[in-house]
């Protein structure tokens, strides 16, 4: 019995024990399975952001990429206005041609640089292919005015050849000068044909120097200003601090100057268009409209407007000169009606002249002079129906000879 009762005991307790070890086993299985689906859920949603970011170009992601929301007031502006950055252009030296006087003087100038500096500064270098397409294109300018001009004075000089009477002393001072812009024309031509050649090699470099000062809005310490207000001081401060930087590095023999917007531009550009800004530069993108962030194209609604104004104001001027001319035709048929009865319209008015004036004249008169006048229109009438009858009678003649 005792032995019984301990094996009734050991199969007790195995039991809870495989019983409880079910139950730990299930639990972790479920809660790695929520561990499983909450990561599946997180990855969906990574991927329907990035998804979602790279299928359109949100303007949040593009000043992202970009690291600066604008150029204004010749400064960079970063962080919606919270950041402010001004530019330092400075020319290299050659250090190494130098003599040890002028070293050690660059070097001191350097050492009084950075011990003057209260603020910090971030040295940029940027290397660049050097571009000379303006350059050729005012050469190009500069030789069509002197061919321009070398035409003007060869054509002069032929007339004055032809009319003759000029004196020789005028004429050889005309060739003179048509000899002299004719060399300056060749030796223009020569030398851009050289240049042209020179941009052909793609391995000119020129390194370019720059100081990029940063400001913090956070730095005036005064939340009672507006924007203008804060952006003045913003650029006040950035100002000195460079003008500060420019006279310390005068005496490292350095020249340097503040860069203005156009130049923060250009060097942004190149920064992020570095294949681009080598055959297409700052100026022809600006000219060409590269600084729009989006077409301004004219509503459908305005340009429909417009047509119909347009249409209205052709049939207006339509209308108006058929009216014009059709008045003009109306005045044109009056004159000639009294043209053709300018004889009736004189006996007329004669006779009523007459009428009124009996009482004067005497009516024996007056009734005389009516007469007359009607006997002398009938007169006109019977020779005018004779002209007509003659140039019919003309015709038939005409007509029967033929």
């Amino acid at each position: 019995m005792d032995l019984m009762q301990i094996l009734t005991i050991a199969i007790v307790v195995l039991f809870f024990a495989i019983l409880v070890l079910v139950c730990i086993y299930w639990q972790m299985s479920i809660k790695s399975k929520k561990n499983k689906e909450t990561k599946e859920d997180t990855t969906k949603v990574k991927n329907n952001k990035t998804t979602s970011s790279g299928s359109g170009y949100t303007k949040l992601s593009i000043f992202d990429f970009m690291e600066f929301d604008k150029i204004e007031d010749n400064m960079i502006v970063q962080n919606n206005g919270a950041r402010y950055l001004m530019g330092i252009e400075c020319e290299g030296i050659n250090y190494d041609l130098m003599s040890e006087v002028e070293k050690v003087s660059v070097e001191q100038g350097f050492i009084q640089f950075l011990n003057t500096l209260r603020h910090p500064i971030q040295i940029y270098t940027q290397t660049r292919t050097i571009n000379i397409s303006s350059s050729i294109e005012n050469y190009n300018k500069k030789i069509n005015d002197i061919r321009d001009e070398l035409e003007k004075n060869r054509n002069q000089y032929n007339k004055m050849l032809q009319i003759g009477g000029y004196d020789k002393r005028d004429l050889d001072e005309i060739r003179l000068e048509i000899a002299r812009q004719q060399n300056l024309y060749d030796y223009g031509k020569d030398i851009v044909a050289n240049i042209e050649t020179m941009s052909l090699n793609k391995n000119v470099l020129r390194k370019h120097y720059y100081i990029i000062i940063p400001y913090y809005t956070s730095e005036l310490g005064n939340n009672f200003l507006d924007e203008e207000e804060k952006r003045n001081m913003v650029f006040s401060e950035l100002y000195t601090r460079a003008q500060s930087i420019v006279r310390t590095l005068f005496a490292c023999s350095m020249k340097c100057r503040v860069m203005d917007s156009n130049d923060l531009a250009e060097l942004l550009y190149v920064a992020y268009n570095r294949d681009e800004s080598e055959t297409y530069g700052i100026d022809k993108a600006l000219r060409a409209g590269y600084g729009e962030v989006y077409s301004t194209a004219p509503d459908v609604l305005d340009k429909k407007m417009q047509a119909i104004n347009k249409e209205i104001e052709e049939k207006a001027l339509e209308l108006a000169r058929a009216k014009v001319d059709e008045v003009k035709s109306e005045k044109e048929r009056v004159v000639e009606k009294k043209e053709q009865s300018f004889d009736e319209l004189v006996q007329e008015l004669a006779t009523l002249i007459i009428k009124e004036n009996r009482n004067y004249v005497g009516k024996d008169v007056a009734k005389e002079a009516i007469k007359r006048i009607k006997d002398d229109n009938t007169k006109e009438e019977e020779v005018e129906e004779d002209v007509k009858e003659e140039k019919k009678t003309r015709v038939r003649r005409t007509k029967k000879n033929a």
